[in-house]
């Protein structure tokens, strides 16, 4: 009886002595497989994974738009000999865009949808290039992607709002000379538009 309290004891002493290794296997939870780790969970406050940036639905090439000036009168834009505001002529006031890369795009017109094959039949904008500097405008021609005087910058402003502009050049009102591509310098533009969505950009190409 006396020598099994002895080694019952030194047992004990030899545990304690050694609690690295004792307590290892009974901290390990039942059923834990020896070299896998249980899973940690996130730590309180971190951000969630963030998702590649939204692309803006009207910017996308897969949607119709009218196009009115901040501040004009409310008019929506329109493209027939020159591109207009509010001209009443009989042009084409929707618009889709072609990406070409960054924040340039091709803008495509198109007459109202009345089933007319000319109203499915795209022009696209064009600066003029009969114009004088300073001041240039913007007509109809035969969309031609690869022609850089088709090539036009538009830029989010983050309130709803865009700005429209060709090489170092933006969309301006001009009174006594309607829509102009003008150098700013270091100023703000004083014209800003509003993209109204018009339903998907669904023509069929006239064959």
């Amino acid at each position: 009886m006396f020598t099994m309290r002895v080694v019952t004891g030194a047992a004990l002493l030899a545990c304690t002595g050694a609690l690295v290794a004792c307590g290892t296997d009974t901290a390990r939870k039942p059923g834990a497989a020896a070299g896998k780790s249980t899973p940690s969970a996130p730590a309180a406050g971190m951000p969630p994974s963030s998702s590649a940036p939204q692309v803006d639905p009207l910017l996308s090439g897969k949607r119709e738009f009218t196009i009115v000036r901040v501040q004009g009168s409310g008019s929506e834009l329109e493209l027939s000999g020159r591109l207009e505001e509010g001209g009443d002529t009989g042009g084409r006031v929707l618009f889709s865009l072609t990406p070409i890369g960054g924040d340039r795009y091709v803008i495509k017109a198109f007459g109202t949808r009345d089933d007319h094959p000319a109203n499915d039949d795209p022009s696209c904008w064009q600066v003029n290039g009969l114009d004088i500097e300073p001041e240039l405008t913007i007509q109809a021609a035969v969309c031609d992607p690869d022609d850089p005087i088709q090539r036009f910058t538009i830029t989010t402003r983050g309130d709803g709002t865009y700005t429209i502009g060709s090489e170092t050049r933006f969309l301006q009102h001009a009174p006594g000379n309607g829509l102009i591509l003008k150098e700013l310098d270091n100023a703000s533009p004083g014209s800003t538009f509003r993209f109204v969505d018009k339903g998907p950009a669904d023509r069929e190409p006239v064959n």
